[in-house]
């Protein structure tokens, strides 16, 4: 853009020198819409952030002529129901997405695989009742996500496995009835977990994740109350507060059943890593994607094992400990009883006594007398 800084003529056929200030002031106000030029019509843009935010969206607007500097898109407060696949595709630089308060009911896989920056995402309060093994698939930096107040029954596995980075979580207002514990091993640096306002079923499908979750807390992270709604003698309980020992039948199924620790479900073979073989061996490498009805192996950690171990030593400690109890019982019993009986027989010779004195005391009187 070229200024013009010479005379300026007016109508009147006067020339007047234009203000080096005035300039300036034009010259900012144009650079500082340049970047909003290509911001959508229902949208307020700034040099970093795209506010769509309450505008009764059915459809995504032209995102695609967004500035390349854009962090910040806010879509909340809409009707949208459905997203393309691309629909984020040109936002390589965007930090914060937000779609809470719409209609969406199904996301596909890799929406987000363009977002390599995105660190915040918010699903709040939409209509979703399922989510995609790789919807978050290339979100590499996320550090927040908020999917509560949806329709959520499980967090399936996979979903998490890229983000070790992830520090807050909301997963509260759901349909969840239990969780697996191999989901949520990936997320190492998590700190914050929500998850309160769930029909938790507080049976065995949710003892591993137990332990995962008091793990969580002992390291220093934050698990809001989970208060169950099954079976009925924990009915609006936190499981926070509830004794792992209370789970300890689940142990005694699983024999029963033949799983064990490292049984699996209907049958199904474990799931193996992929293992490759050496050049001279003519081996088939094998991976999970080969045998797509594997079931991952439930993993139990060494300090669980350690406490089932604790336990037994405890109950043969108290064991012992009640028979010596009962033994000294019986002991004390016995005892007494003799002690009764003793006295009960020297209360019985006390009489025979007393009429030996008695006869006694004449003789000597007599004899004193004569004396």
């Amino acid at each position: 853009m070229r200024l013009f800084t010479g005379p300026v003529v007016s109508r009147s056929g006067s020339s007047t020198q234009s203000s080096p200030a005035l300039l300036c002031v034009l010259y900012l106000l144009v650079m500082q819409l340049q970047p909003c030029s290509g911001c959508p019509s229902v949208c307020v843009c700034s040099s970093s952030e795209a506010d769509c935010s309450g505008r009764g969206l059915v459809a995504l607007p032209a995102l695609s002529s967004l500035p390349s500097s854009t962090r910040t898109l806010l879509l909340p407060n809409n009707r949208l129901s459905l997203l393309p696949t691309a629909a984020f595709a040109n936002l390589s630089s965007l930090e914060r997405l937000d779609l809470s308060n719409n209609y969406l009911d199904n996301l596909p896989a890799g929406l987000f695989a363009e977002l390599a920056n995105l660190s915040v995402l918010s699903l709040r309060n939409n209509s979703l009742t399922a989510l995609d093994r790789d919807l978050l698939q290339g979100l590499g930096s996320l550090r927040r996500l908020d999917v509560s107040l949806n329709g959520l029954a499980a967090v399936p596995l996979g979903l998490l496995d890229q983000q070790q980075g992830l520090t807050w979580l909301s997963l509260a207002g759901n349909r969840l009835q239990a969780l697996e514990r191999a989901a949520f091993e990936p997320l190492v640096n998590l700190q914050h977990l929500e998850l309160g306002s769930n029909p938790w079923e507080c049976d065995c499908n949710l003892r591993d994740f137990k332990h995962w979750m008091e793990w969580l807390i002992y390291r220093g992270g934050y698990v809001d109350a989970m208060e169950c709604t099954l079976p009925k003698d924990l009915r609006g309980r936190d499981i926070r507060s509830v004794p792992v020992e209370m789970f300890n039948y689940c142990l005694q199924l699983e024999d029963e059943n033949g799983g064990g620790s490292g049984g699996t479900k209907g049958g199904s073979p474990p799931c193996v890593r992929a293992t490759v073989a050496p050049a001279s061996e003519s081996t088939v490498v094998r991976t999970e994607t080969e045998a797509p009805d594997c079931v991952r192996q439930r993993y139990r950690p060494v300090s669980v094992r350690r406490a089932i171990g604790t336990v037994v030593i405890a109950g043969v400690v108290c064991g012992i400990v009640c028979i010596m109890m009962v033994a000294a019982a019986a002991y004390g019993c016995i005892y007494a009883s003799l002690m009764a009986k003793y006295q009960r027989e020297l209360k019985k010779r006390q009489p025979l006594m007393g009429d030996a004195e008695a006869e006694a005391d004449p003789e000597e009187k007599q004899i004193s007398s004569v004396a």
